[in-house]
């Protein structure tokens, strides 16, 4: 019989309240940053971002730009 024991993965959060809205977030996985009217709904909807954030991205699936962007690494030489 095979183990299907799930592990739970743990994520230090910060909340903050501004206004009519909790803002939530983790340091822990980059970009996962949400908001909710109630601290419950913060908490559930940094939960669905964390999970977004950490799900594999095909990136020739992303839709290409109407434009042209251009990246490089720029230097410049301090005081």
């Amino acid at each position: 019989m095979h183990n299907t024991m799930k592990h739970t993965k743990r994520y230090k959060a910060s909340f903050l309240h501004r206004g009519k809205w909790w803002i939530a977030w983790t340091d822990d996985v980059p970009g996962a940053l949400t908001q909710g009217r109630t601290l419950d709904e913060a908490r559930e909807n940094l939960k669905d971002a964390i999970a977004m954030m950490l799900e594999p991205v095909d990136l020739n699936t992303l839709p290409k730009p109407q434009t042209t962007v251009i990246h490089e690494v720029i230097g410049f030489e301090e005081a």
